[in-house]
């Protein structure tokens, strides 16, 4: 341990100060958060940790798919949300010809759905509550679980319709891409974040 802080040391000084020494050594050693995995197999430490970069105040998701602004002329209204489940996207309709595409986690085999609601309800770190059909699956879960880092909904959530299914944000940024949920839709909490800004309840959603 003594070589690799000497080492860490070194290499920050000449990088630049004492400040960096410090900022180099707390992103060495920063621990990891410790992550809730009821929709997912537990993931190795070291998985995990190319997801995340260390901040002094906070823990930032790095998607394994970056969301960016591309062409998009399906005729579908700014603001509308088109999910493209095969695709494992999700494209925020903008002006002229444009949408802001996000990677996402969709529902695993036999929990994919089809169909057009809208947005009627928005949540900063919700709490949880399984729904009857996921804990007669699981009885296993907590029946309820207070909103916060670990738990399954992320940092925000956008509720579809009467539908059981949200749009959440996930502590499990490795399985953006995937299809491993219950129906959901799953973004990273840095991605879900940004969205929920942009979305407005009553805002269409399309999901095919």
């Amino acid at each position: 341990m003594r070589h690799v802080l000497t080492a860490a040391a070194a290499a920050a000084v000449l990088a630049g100060s004492a400040n960096s020494a410090h900022a180099f050594i707390h992103l060495l050693f920063q621990p990891q958060p410790q992550t809730q995995q009821y929709y997912s197999q537990p993931q190795p430490q070291s998985q995990t940790r190319q997801y995340y970069r260390s901040e002094p105040t906070s823990r930032v998701q790095i998607s394994p798919i970056p969301r960016q602004t591309v062409a998009f002329k399906e005729g579908y209204e700014p603001g509308t949300i088109v999910v493209k489940t095969a695709e494992r996207r999700l494209y925020l309709v903008l002006e002229d010809g444009k949408a802001m595409r996000y990677g996402v986690g969709v529902g695993r085999k036999g929990f994919t759905w089809t169909g057009t609601h809208t947005i009627t309800l928005k949540r900063e770190w919700p709490d949880w509550r399984p729904p009857t059909a996921m804990l007669r699956r699981r009885p296993d879960l907590p029946r309820y679980m207070r909103g916060g880092i670990a738990n399954p909904l992320g940092a925000r959530a956008m509720y579809i319709g009467d539908t059981e299914f949200r749009i959440h944000g996930s502590n499990e940024p490795w399985s953006i891409g995937t299809a491993v949920s219950s129906g959901c839709i799953r973004l990273t909490n840095a991605d879900v974040i940004d969205l929920y800004k942009r979305v407005q309840v009553g805002a269409k959603v399309v999901v095919l």
